[in-house]
């Protein structure tokens, strides 16, 4: 597997505009003669989508809901990033681009988060004209706030639906051009395989979720934009039916699959309340400006938070980091969280939960205000719990959450299969080994408005416009749509008494437990020897009941958990190979004196990006150095 990245010459500032300008360019006639099929209609997907059908090229719009309104990205809550320095608190381009590669804990590409930072602006300027409500400041100005991990005031929100409001512009622009016919969209659809001839993404074969029927569709370039695969703990943030596949299937192909076991554990969610759930909730990390984190000083503390005094509180995350106090990264805060619940001083009836506490905030700004700020997340919390945050602390405790692993991308967005890119979640990104509150949705945009139309313009313009698209009818379609349909009925007839979520469920121990908020030698060992055996019971006991040729949910379900099965195994044999800690990566054998993170910059300043080598055969390992020539490697502190 050869991994040239494609950085750009010449100084950090000026790469991306440099390669704009070095870079083809379609003419708007020859642009209806290519065909782009998208995966996924979340914001990088939706933004992509309706940002290619306005420059006229043919685009096919995939996603599994049965609208893009639905797409998990409107589940983003606290905001969304950019360099504007509207407070004049020292912002720039430049610091967002070192908060990041900080953040990240120094293993991110120095060219693809600096091209991040830069785009950020435009984006702000982009929702703002399609009427994304930002909240604004009482003189109208836009308003913004601080996130884990930075100083300065940088993130835009729209109280806690930023996510949906920004979902929302993104669907408009792209009902726009579905109307207008240079997007065809397929709700209710899912990718089952890439098809790829001669290492060159030629189309997807896909199933229609309603009627069961398995279709194949050609295009000149693939794009995935499936999002993260932080379900494979089968409880997290996200929504159920997040899954890998897509992007599984992509690396069983040739496509390289970079940093896996670089999971973020959130550190602001509602606690689990029982075995029945499905999954967590997630509270935005905004709360953490105006909420302040502690737990008893004593062990096994049972009494109710107003009872115990403020002497006798440990607002941990101030003592640990008075810099940065509550706004300590995200990676930071989760490890703080299960240290001082490991101890035994955490809160609730599990003992698995540290408070979040307004009183303070409250009595200092008043109520109305902090109603202003975060009401309708107040609102969720209330529901759920029965507990009301204006009158006592929220409880939170870390799970998981954002995956900064994925394909391998070059500095234009494409995997190492030619004419397949990957953008937002599903690419090993912009983010490192751990990402800043808020970044998610800034990478999704940047990538789906601003940098993909750019490269893949690049490629296509490459091909030519006498290129023919492959044919359905060719040997590979046939091929591909032949082993999922084989993979389809093999599920079907297997007839065993273990349900899917059971599979799902014990997948999901053994993952959080081994390879969870930390991991250690022996417990990813373990994993890797018990993934395999689960895997092989999946194949010989699961019943999934119904049929191919209709609605049929069990079925969907079993391919994403068969999917999950392999790649548990890939995030573990990643995990125990990164022999150091970094970000959401953290080796209990590798820690400081103080138990943070000890980086191995000597050894494994790279991306690991994974060879797929055969079915229950060990991946090839290969690895792209990461240099830095403007940020100094420093060991992270907000101390």
């Amino acid at each position: 597997m050869k991994l040239d990245a494609k950085i750009p010459d010449g100084p950090i500032q000026e790469k991306w505009s440099n390669h704009k300008m070095a870079m083809r360019l379609v003419n708007p006639a020859n642009k209806r003669k290519y065909k782009v099929i998208i995966i996924g209609s979340g914001l990088a997907g939706a933004s992509a989508a309706a940002t290619m059908g306005e420059l006229g090229y043919n685009v096919d719009c995939f996603c599994f809901q049965d609208s893009p309104r639905r797409a998990h990205s409107i589940a983003a809550q606290g905001g969304i990033n950019a360099a504007k320095n509207y407070p004049g608190d020292g912002d720039s381009i430049y610091r967002l681009f070192y908060d990041t590669v900080k953040g990240g804990d120094f293993r991110s590409r120095e060219a693809n988060v600096y091209r991040l930072a830069q785009v950020s602006n435009q984006i702000i300027d982009h929702c703002v004209a399609q009427g994304v409500p930002f909240a604004r400041e009482y003189g109208g100005l836009l308003d913004n706030r601080s996130f884990g991990g930075a100083l300065v005031s940088r993130t835009f929100y729209a109280r806690g639906q930023t996510g949906q409001q920004l979902l929302i512009g993104a669907y408009q622009a792209l009902s726009r051009q579905i109307a207008a016919g240079s997007v065809k969209m397929h709700t209710r659809t899912e990718m089952l395989d890439v098809v790829v001839k001669d290492n060159v993404a030629k189309g997807v074969v896909i199933r229609n979720l309603v009627t069961g029927q398995i279709e194949s569709h050609s295009a000149d370039a693939v794009v995935l934009a499936t999002g993260g695969y932080a379900n494979v703990f089968y409880l997290s943030t996200n929504a159920m039916g997040c899954n890998v596949t897509a992007a599984y299937r992509a690396y069983k192909k040739g496509a390289g699959f970079a940093n896996p076991c670089y999971t973020q554990i959130h550190p602001t969610c509602i606690p689990v309340s029982g075995d029945h759930q499905s999954k967590l909730t997630l509270m935005s990390e905004s709360l953490r400006n105006d909420g302040r984190v502690w737990v008893s000083k004593e062990l096994g503390d049972k009494r109710k938070a107003a009872d115990i005094p403020d002497d006798e509180r440990d607002y941990y995350l101030e003592r640990k980091y008075p810099s940065f106090g509550n706004l300590a990264p995200r990676d930071i805060a989760s490890r703080s969280a299960k240290e001082v619940c490991d101890e035994g001083r955490g809160v609730g009836n599990t003992g698995l939960g540290v408070y979040l506490d307004f009183r303070d905030s409250i009595a200092r700004l008043g109520e109305d205000t902090i109603s202003a700020r975060y009401g309708n997340l107040f609102d969720m919390y209330q529901r759920i719990t029965a507990e009301n945050p204006y009158k006592q602390p929220m409880r939170i405790y870390p799970a998981p959450h954002y995956t900064m692993g994925g394909l391998w991308v070059d500095y234009n967005l494409m995997s190492t299969i030619d004419g397949l890119y990957v953008i937002g979640e599903a690419n090993f990104s912009d983010h490192g080994a751990n990402r800043l509150g808020a970044s998610a949705l800034m990478q999704g945009l940047a990538d789906g408005y601003f940098v993909l139309p750019q490269t893949i313009a690049d490629y296509l313009a490459k091909l030519g416009t006498a290129n023919e698209r492959l044919p359905i009818e060719d040997k590979a379609f046939i091929e591909t749509e032949e082993a999922v349909k084989d993979r389809v009925n093999t599920l079907l007839t297997i007839n065993g008494d273990r349900t899917v979520d059971s599979f799902h469920k014990e997948l999901g121990r053994i993952m959080w437990e081994n390879c969870g908020m930390s991991r250690t030698k022996e417990g990813l060992e373990t994993a890797i020897e018990e993934i395999p055996v689960l895997r092989k019971e999946f194949w010989e006991n699961v019943k999934v009941n119904g049929s191919s040729a209709d609605f049929n949910i069990s079925l969907e379900k079993a391919g994403r958990v068969a999917d999950f099965l392999e790649f548990g195994e890939l995030m573990c044999r990643d995990a125990l190979a990164r022999e150091e800690s970094a970000g959401g990566h953290f080796r209990e054998e590798h820690q400081t004196d103080e138990g943070e993170a000890l980086r191995n910059d000597d050894d494994f300043c790279h991306a690991a990006v994974w060879e797929y080598q055969g079915d229950d055969a060990v991946p090839n390992r290969h690895v792209e150095e990461l240099e830095f020539e403007n940020v100094k490697l420093a060991t992270r502190s907000y101390k």
